[in-house]
Protein backbone atom coordinates (compact mmCIF):
# COMPACT_ATOMS: atom_id res chain seq x y z
CA UNK A 1 0.00 0.00 0.00
CA UNK A 2 1.06 3.58 -0.65
CA UNK A 3 -0.45 4.74 2.66
CA UNK A 4 0.34 3.43 6.14
CA UNK A 5 -2.82 2.57 8.05
CA UNK A 6 -0.85 0.69 10.72
CA UNK A 7 0.68 3.91 12.04
CA UNK A 8 -0.35 4.67 15.63
CA UNK A 9 -0.79 8.42 16.16
CA UNK A 10 -1.02 9.88 19.67
CA UNK A 11 -4.13 12.07 19.68
CA UNK A 12 -3.92 13.18 23.30
CA UNK A 13 -3.80 16.89 24.13
CA UNK A 14 -5.15 17.92 20.72
CA UNK A 15 -8.67 18.80 21.96
CA UNK A 16 -9.83 15.51 20.43
CA UNK A 17 -13.22 14.21 21.55
CA UNK A 18 -11.82 10.70 21.17
CA UNK A 19 -9.07 11.15 23.75
CA UNK A 20 -9.68 14.38 25.64
CA UNK A 21 -13.48 14.62 25.64
CA UNK A 22 -14.73 11.09 26.24
CA UNK A 23 -15.74 11.76 29.85
CA UNK A 24 -17.94 14.71 28.89
CA UNK A 25 -19.67 12.78 26.09
CA UNK A 26 -19.96 9.23 27.41
CA UNK A 27 -20.39 10.03 31.10
CA UNK A 28 -22.13 13.41 31.06
CA UNK A 29 -22.89 14.40 34.63
CA UNK A 30 -20.47 11.76 35.89
CA UNK A 31 -17.23 13.18 34.49
CA UNK A 32 -15.39 12.62 37.78
CA UNK A 33 -15.86 8.85 37.74
CA UNK A 34 -12.79 6.94 38.86
CA UNK A 35 -11.71 3.98 36.73
CA UNK A 36 -9.01 1.39 37.41
CA UNK A 37 -7.50 2.53 34.11
CA UNK A 38 -5.75 5.82 33.51
CA UNK A 39 -7.28 7.89 30.73
CA UNK A 40 -4.38 7.15 28.38
CA UNK A 41 -4.68 3.40 29.03
CA UNK A 42 -8.13 3.02 27.48
CA UNK A 43 -8.61 1.39 24.09
CA UNK A 44 -10.91 3.77 22.26
CA UNK A 45 -13.51 2.20 19.99
CA UNK A 46 -16.36 4.63 20.46
CA UNK A 47 -16.77 7.93 18.58
CA UNK A 48 -17.12 7.58 14.81
CA UNK A 49 -13.95 9.17 13.57
CA UNK A 50 -10.84 7.27 12.47
CA UNK A 51 -7.44 6.76 14.04
CA UNK A 52 -5.86 7.05 10.59
CA UNK A 53 -4.01 10.14 9.39
CA UNK A 54 -6.04 12.33 7.07
CA UNK A 55 -4.77 11.85 3.49
CA UNK A 56 -1.58 13.80 2.74
CA UNK A 57 -3.20 15.28 -0.37
CA UNK A 58 -5.73 17.02 1.88
CA UNK A 59 -3.07 18.18 4.31
CA UNK A 60 -1.07 19.57 1.39
CA UNK A 61 -4.11 21.57 0.22
CA UNK A 62 -4.54 22.99 3.72
CA UNK A 63 -0.86 23.97 3.79
CA UNK A 64 -1.23 25.68 0.43
CA UNK A 65 -4.22 27.67 1.71
CA UNK A 66 -2.39 28.46 4.96
CA UNK A 67 0.46 29.95 2.99
CA UNK A 68 -1.91 32.57 1.64
CA UNK A 69 -1.86 33.94 5.23
CA UNK A 70 -5.27 35.65 5.23
CA UNK A 71 -8.33 33.84 6.62
CA UNK A 72 -11.15 36.30 6.20
CA UNK A 73 -14.86 35.67 5.69
CA UNK A 74 -15.23 32.95 3.08
CA UNK A 75 -17.86 31.12 1.07
CA UNK A 76 -17.68 28.69 -1.83
CA UNK A 77 -17.25 30.86 -4.91
CA UNK A 78 -14.86 28.73 -6.98
CA UNK A 79 -16.86 26.73 -9.60
CA UNK A 80 -14.22 24.02 -9.35
CA UNK A 81 -15.68 23.00 -5.98
CA UNK A 82 -18.98 21.94 -7.51
CA UNK A 83 -17.11 20.28 -10.38
CA UNK A 84 -15.01 18.26 -7.92
CA UNK A 85 -18.05 17.10 -5.94
CA UNK A 86 -20.11 16.40 -9.05
CA UNK A 87 -17.29 14.38 -10.59
CA UNK A 88 -17.03 12.35 -7.37
CA UNK A 89 -20.75 11.56 -7.19
CA UNK A 90 -20.83 10.71 -10.89
CA UNK A 91 -17.84 8.40 -10.59
CA UNK A 92 -18.96 6.77 -7.34
CA UNK A 93 -22.77 6.59 -7.71
CA UNK A 94 -23.52 7.44 -11.36
CA UNK A 95 -25.53 10.41 -10.06
CA UNK A 96 -25.23 14.15 -9.88
CA UNK A 97 -27.42 17.21 -9.37
CA UNK A 98 -27.72 20.80 -10.64
CA UNK A 99 -25.29 23.24 -9.09
CA UNK A 100 -28.05 25.50 -7.80
CA UNK A 101 -29.35 22.72 -5.53
CA UNK A 102 -26.10 22.58 -3.54
CA UNK A 103 -25.74 24.33 -0.19
CA UNK A 104 -23.23 23.62 2.54
CA UNK A 105 -23.38 23.29 6.31
CA UNK A 106 -20.88 22.96 9.17
CA UNK A 107 -22.04 19.34 9.44
CA UNK A 108 -24.94 17.01 8.81
CA UNK A 109 -26.06 17.18 12.44
CA UNK A 110 -26.44 20.99 12.33
CA UNK A 111 -28.21 20.60 8.99
CA UNK A 112 -30.72 18.20 10.52
CA UNK A 113 -31.48 20.64 13.32
CA UNK A 114 -32.18 23.39 10.77
CA UNK A 115 -34.10 21.26 8.28
CA UNK A 116 -36.47 19.93 10.94
CA UNK A 117 -37.37 23.51 11.77
CA UNK A 118 -37.76 24.59 8.13
CA UNK A 119 -39.82 21.59 7.00
CA UNK A 120 -42.07 20.90 9.99
CA UNK A 121 -44.73 22.94 11.76
CA UNK A 122 -44.61 23.00 15.59
CA UNK A 123 -47.31 20.34 16.10
CA UNK A 124 -45.97 17.84 13.55
CA UNK A 125 -44.08 14.56 13.83
CA UNK A 126 -40.86 13.08 12.46
CA UNK A 127 -40.43 9.41 11.57
CA UNK A 128 -37.19 7.46 12.00
CA UNK A 129 -36.19 3.78 11.87
CA UNK A 130 -34.74 2.23 15.01
CA UNK A 131 -32.16 1.46 16.22
CA UNK A 132 -31.06 4.89 15.12
CA UNK A 133 -28.26 7.39 15.28
CA UNK A 134 -29.16 9.32 18.42
CA UNK A 135 -28.82 12.79 16.89
CA UNK A 136 -31.86 12.12 14.71
CA UNK A 137 -33.86 12.06 17.93
CA UNK A 138 -31.98 15.09 19.26
CA UNK A 139 -32.78 17.17 16.17
CA UNK A 140 -36.47 16.30 16.49
CA UNK A 141 -36.69 17.03 20.20
CA UNK A 142 -34.68 20.26 19.89
CA UNK A 143 -37.43 21.58 17.62
CA UNK A 144 -40.17 20.41 20.00
CA UNK A 145 -41.50 17.96 17.46
CA UNK A 146 -42.84 14.49 18.24
CA UNK A 147 -40.65 11.49 17.42
CA UNK A 148 -42.24 8.43 15.80
CA UNK A 149 -40.19 5.22 15.58
CA UNK A 150 -40.56 2.29 13.22
CA UNK A 151 -38.58 -0.72 14.42
CA UNK A 152 -36.42 -2.52 11.88
CA UNK A 153 -36.91 -6.28 11.55
CA UNK A 154 -33.93 -8.15 12.99
CA UNK A 155 -33.41 -11.65 11.69
CA UNK A 156 -30.27 -13.01 13.38
CA UNK A 157 -28.43 -9.75 12.87
CA UNK A 158 -29.75 -8.98 9.38
CA UNK A 159 -31.95 -5.90 9.43
CA UNK A 160 -34.83 -5.20 7.08
CA UNK A 161 -37.60 -2.61 6.95
CA UNK A 162 -41.08 -3.30 8.28
CA UNK A 163 -42.96 -1.68 5.42
CA UNK A 164 -46.42 -2.26 6.89
CA UNK A 165 -45.44 -0.50 10.11
CA UNK A 166 -43.69 2.29 8.18
CA UNK A 167 -46.80 2.80 6.02
CA UNK A 168 -49.11 2.90 9.04
CA UNK A 169 -47.00 5.56 10.72
CA UNK A 170 -46.38 7.60 7.57
CA UNK A 171 -50.16 7.63 7.03
CA UNK A 172 -50.57 9.84 10.11
CA UNK A 173 -51.20 13.33 8.63
CA UNK A 174 -49.08 14.83 11.42
CA UNK A 175 -46.03 12.86 10.22
CA UNK A 176 -44.47 15.22 7.67
CA UNK A 177 -40.80 14.19 7.65
CA UNK A 178 -38.77 10.98 7.64
CA UNK A 179 -35.07 11.13 8.53
CA UNK A 180 -33.55 8.12 6.82
CA UNK A 181 -30.00 6.80 7.21
CA UNK A 182 -28.53 5.50 3.92
CA UNK A 183 -26.41 3.42 4.58
CA UNK A 184 -27.72 2.68 8.04
CA UNK A 185 -26.01 3.51 11.31
CA UNK A 186 -25.57 1.53 13.56
CA UNK A 187 -26.42 -1.71 11.73
CA UNK A 188 -24.34 -1.10 8.61
CA UNK A 189 -27.10 -2.06 6.17
CA UNK A 190 -26.52 -0.92 2.61
CA UNK A 191 -30.07 -0.52 1.39
CA UNK A 192 -30.90 -2.09 -1.95
CA UNK A 193 -32.61 -0.10 -4.69
CA UNK A 194 -35.90 -1.95 -4.18
CA UNK A 195 -35.82 -1.16 -0.45
CA UNK A 196 -35.20 2.52 -1.09
CA UNK A 197 -37.95 2.60 -3.72
CA UNK A 198 -40.46 1.08 -1.31
CA UNK A 199 -39.59 3.56 1.46
CA UNK A 200 -39.67 6.46 -0.98
CA UNK A 201 -43.03 5.49 -2.41
CA UNK A 202 -44.52 5.11 1.08
CA UNK A 203 -43.27 8.52 2.17
CA UNK A 204 -44.06 10.45 -0.99
CA UNK A 205 -47.60 9.14 -1.40
CA UNK A 206 -48.24 10.16 2.22
CA UNK A 207 -46.78 13.65 1.65
CA UNK A 208 -43.82 12.93 3.91
CA UNK A 209 -40.54 14.70 3.17
CA UNK A 210 -37.32 12.64 3.28
CA UNK A 211 -33.94 13.72 4.58
CA UNK A 212 -31.44 11.08 3.51
CA UNK A 213 -28.34 11.11 5.69
CA UNK A 214 -25.70 9.56 3.42
CA UNK A 215 -22.60 10.36 5.44
CA UNK A 216 -21.42 6.71 5.35
CA UNK A 217 -22.01 6.28 1.60
CA UNK A 218 -18.32 5.97 0.70
CA UNK A 219 -17.50 3.49 3.46
CA UNK A 220 -18.64 0.25 1.85
CA UNK A 221 -17.10 -3.17 1.70
CA UNK A 222 -15.06 -3.54 -1.46
CA UNK A 223 -17.07 -4.33 -4.56
CA UNK A 224 -20.35 -2.83 -3.32
CA UNK A 225 -21.91 0.39 -4.56
CA UNK A 226 -24.11 3.04 -2.99
CA UNK A 227 -27.42 4.28 -4.38
CA UNK A 228 -28.35 7.87 -3.43
CA UNK A 229 -32.00 8.00 -2.38
CA UNK A 230 -32.72 10.98 -4.63
CA UNK A 231 -31.31 9.15 -7.67
CA UNK A 232 -34.36 6.86 -7.68
CA UNK A 233 -36.88 9.73 -7.57
CA UNK A 234 -35.62 12.35 -10.03
CA UNK A 235 -39.11 13.84 -10.45
CA UNK A 236 -39.51 14.57 -6.73
CA UNK A 237 -38.19 17.68 -5.04
CA UNK A 238 -39.04 16.46 -1.52
CA UNK A 239 -35.87 14.42 -0.91
CA UNK A 240 -32.98 16.29 0.73
CA UNK A 241 -29.58 14.58 0.46
CA UNK A 242 -26.86 15.12 3.08
CA UNK A 243 -23.30 14.04 2.24
CA UNK A 244 -19.90 14.89 3.68
CA UNK A 245 -16.22 14.00 3.35
CA UNK A 246 -15.87 13.92 7.13
CA UNK A 247 -16.25 10.19 7.76
CA UNK A 248 -14.61 9.11 4.49
CA UNK A 249 -11.41 11.11 4.84
CA UNK A 250 -11.26 11.58 8.64
CA UNK A 251 -11.81 15.32 8.64
CA UNK A 252 -14.90 15.69 10.84
CA UNK A 253 -13.27 18.46 12.84
CA UNK A 254 -13.15 20.67 9.76
CA UNK A 255 -16.95 20.90 9.98
CA UNK A 256 -18.05 20.87 6.36
CA UNK A 257 -20.85 18.99 4.62
CA UNK A 258 -22.88 19.13 1.41
CA UNK A 259 -26.66 19.44 1.45
CA UNK A 260 -28.56 18.99 -1.81
CA UNK A 261 -31.99 20.67 -1.67
CA UNK A 262 -33.99 20.33 -4.91
CA UNK A 263 -37.09 22.13 -3.57
CA UNK A 264 -36.77 25.81 -4.45
CA UNK A 265 -38.88 27.15 -1.55
CA UNK A 266 -36.99 25.08 1.04
CA UNK A 267 -33.67 26.05 -0.50
CA UNK A 268 -34.55 29.74 -0.44
CA UNK A 269 -35.59 29.44 3.19
CA UNK A 270 -32.25 27.78 3.97
CA UNK A 271 -30.31 30.50 2.14
CA UNK A 272 -32.29 33.20 3.92
CA UNK A 273 -31.87 31.85 7.44
CA UNK A 274 -28.68 29.78 7.43
CA UNK A 275 -25.42 31.42 8.57
CA UNK A 276 -23.48 30.99 5.36
CA UNK A 277 -19.81 31.80 6.01
CA UNK A 278 -17.33 28.91 5.78
CA UNK A 279 -13.91 28.04 7.13
CA UNK A 280 -11.52 28.67 4.20
CA UNK A 281 -9.34 25.72 5.24
CA UNK A 282 -12.38 23.44 5.17
CA UNK A 283 -13.26 24.50 1.65
CA UNK A 284 -9.74 23.80 0.41
CA UNK A 285 -9.58 20.47 2.23
CA UNK A 286 -12.94 19.24 0.98
CA UNK A 287 -12.22 20.12 -2.63
CA UNK A 288 -8.86 18.34 -2.40
CA UNK A 289 -10.55 15.24 -0.95
CA UNK A 290 -12.87 14.94 -3.94
CA UNK A 291 -10.16 15.78 -6.48
CA UNK A 292 -7.24 13.75 -5.13
CA UNK A 293 -8.53 11.29 -2.51
CA UNK A 294 -9.52 8.32 -4.65
CA UNK A 295 -6.38 6.19 -4.20
CA UNK A 296 -6.29 6.77 -0.44
CA UNK A 297 -9.98 5.91 -0.27
CA UNK A 298 -9.43 2.68 -2.20
CA UNK A 299 -6.67 1.57 0.18
CA UNK A 300 -8.75 2.58 3.20
CA UNK A 301 -11.57 0.28 2.11
CA UNK A 302 -9.16 -2.64 1.73
CA UNK A 303 -7.76 -2.04 5.22
CA UNK A 304 -11.26 -1.83 6.68
CA UNK A 305 -12.25 -5.06 4.88
CA UNK A 306 -9.31 -6.76 6.57
CA UNK A 307 -10.21 -5.29 9.96
CA UNK A 308 -13.74 -6.63 9.65
CA UNK A 309 -12.45 -10.05 8.60
CA UNK A 310 -10.07 -10.04 11.58
CA UNK A 311 -12.93 -9.10 13.92
CA UNK A 312 -15.24 -11.77 12.53
CA UNK A 313 -12.60 -14.47 12.96
CA UNK A 314 -11.68 -13.26 16.45
CA UNK A 315 -15.28 -13.21 17.68
CA UNK A 316 -15.97 -16.64 16.18
CA UNK A 317 -13.02 -18.06 18.10
CA UNK A 318 -13.14 -16.23 21.43
CA UNK A 319 -16.80 -15.12 21.72
CA UNK A 320 -18.61 -17.73 19.65
CA UNK A 321 -22.04 -16.85 21.06
CA UNK A 322 -21.78 -13.20 20.10
CA UNK A 323 -23.98 -12.37 17.12
CA UNK A 324 -22.07 -10.47 14.47
CA UNK A 325 -22.27 -10.07 10.72
CA UNK A 326 -19.74 -8.10 8.71
CA UNK A 327 -21.74 -5.02 7.69
CA UNK A 328 -22.07 -3.92 4.09
CA UNK A 329 -21.19 -0.34 5.02
CA UNK A 330 -19.63 1.92 7.68
CA UNK A 331 -16.53 1.14 9.76
CA UNK A 332 -18.72 0.22 12.74
CA UNK A 333 -19.33 -3.26 14.12
CA UNK A 334 -22.78 -3.85 15.66
CA UNK A 335 -22.39 -6.83 17.99
CA UNK A 336 -25.08 -8.63 19.99
CA UNK A 337 -23.52 -9.74 23.29
CA UNK A 338 -26.77 -10.54 25.11
CA UNK A 339 -25.73 -14.18 25.66
CA UNK A 340 -22.81 -12.94 27.72
CA UNK A 341 -24.28 -10.02 29.62
CA UNK A 342 -27.66 -8.52 30.42
CA UNK A 343 -28.71 -5.77 28.04
CA UNK A 344 -30.07 -3.80 30.97
CA UNK A 345 -26.55 -3.11 32.20
CA UNK A 346 -24.82 0.22 31.56
CA UNK A 347 -22.59 -1.38 28.96
CA UNK A 348 -20.58 1.77 28.23
CA UNK A 349 -19.73 2.24 31.91
CA UNK A 350 -19.13 -1.45 32.51
CA UNK A 351 -16.68 -1.89 29.64
CA UNK A 352 -14.83 1.26 30.66
CA UNK A 353 -14.49 0.15 34.27
CA UNK A 354 -13.94 -3.57 33.78
CA UNK A 355 -12.26 -3.89 30.38
CA UNK A 356 -10.58 -0.55 29.78
CA UNK A 357 -12.42 -0.17 26.48
CA UNK A 358 -14.43 2.89 25.48
CA UNK A 359 -17.41 1.90 23.36
CA UNK A 360 -21.06 2.77 22.90
CA UNK A 361 -23.73 0.48 24.30
CA UNK A 362 -26.79 -0.21 22.18
CA UNK A 363 -29.06 1.77 24.50
CA UNK A 364 -27.45 4.93 23.10
CA UNK A 365 -29.21 4.33 19.75
CA UNK A 366 -32.71 5.53 20.61
CA UNK A 367 -34.47 2.14 20.87
CA UNK A 368 -34.16 -1.58 20.10
CA UNK A 369 -30.42 -1.67 20.72
CA UNK A 370 -30.31 -3.32 24.15
CA UNK A 371 -27.77 -6.10 24.37
CA UNK A 372 -25.63 -4.63 21.59
CA UNK A 373 -22.35 -2.77 21.50
CA UNK A 374 -21.07 -0.62 18.66
CA UNK A 375 -17.34 -0.82 17.96
CA UNK A 376 -15.34 1.55 15.77
CA UNK A 377 -12.96 -0.59 13.71
CA UNK A 378 -11.28 2.32 11.90
CA UNK A 379 -8.03 1.95 13.78
CA UNK A 380 -4.63 0.28 13.31
CA UNK A 381 -4.78 -3.51 13.54
CA UNK A 382 -2.68 -3.56 16.73
CA UNK A 383 -5.21 -1.36 18.54
CA UNK A 384 -8.13 -3.41 17.21
CA UNK A 385 -6.56 -6.64 18.43
CA UNK A 386 -5.90 -5.20 21.88
CA UNK A 387 -9.46 -3.92 22.19
CA UNK A 388 -11.02 -7.20 21.12
CA UNK A 389 -8.81 -9.15 23.52
CA UNK A 390 -9.96 -6.99 26.40
CA UNK A 391 -13.62 -7.30 25.37
CA UNK A 392 -13.41 -11.09 25.11
CA UNK A 393 -11.58 -11.51 28.40
CA UNK A 394 -14.13 -9.38 30.23
CA UNK A 395 -17.24 -10.98 28.70
CA UNK A 396 -16.06 -14.55 29.28
CA UNK A 397 -15.14 -13.70 32.86
CA UNK A 398 -18.43 -11.89 33.43
CA UNK A 399 -20.56 -14.76 32.16
CA UNK A 400 -18.59 -17.30 34.21
CA UNK A 401 -19.17 -15.32 37.39
CA UNK A 402 -22.79 -14.31 36.76
CA UNK A 403 -24.17 -17.52 35.21
CA UNK A 404 -25.64 -15.68 32.21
Amino acid sequence: MKYNFDEIIDRRNTNSMNTDGFREYLFKGRENLNFPYKDDEFVRMWIADMDFATPPEIIEAIHKRLNHRIFGYSQVFDPNYYAALSNWTTRMYDWTFPKEQLVTSPGIIPALYELCEYICKPDEKVLILTPSYAFFQSAVEFNNLELVCSELNNEQGHYTINYADLEAKANDPKVTLCIFCNPHNPTGRLWKEEELREVGEICLRNNVWIISDEIHCDLLRSGLSHTPFAKLFPQSDRIVTCMAPSKTFNMAGLMFSNVIIPNKMLRELWLCRHYSFKNPLSIAATQAAYEHGQQWHKELLQYLDDNFKFTDEFLSKYLPEAEFKIPEATYLAWVNISKYISGEEDLTGLFAAQAGVLLEGGSMFVDHGHGYIRLNLACPRAILKKGLQRIAAFLNSYRASHSI
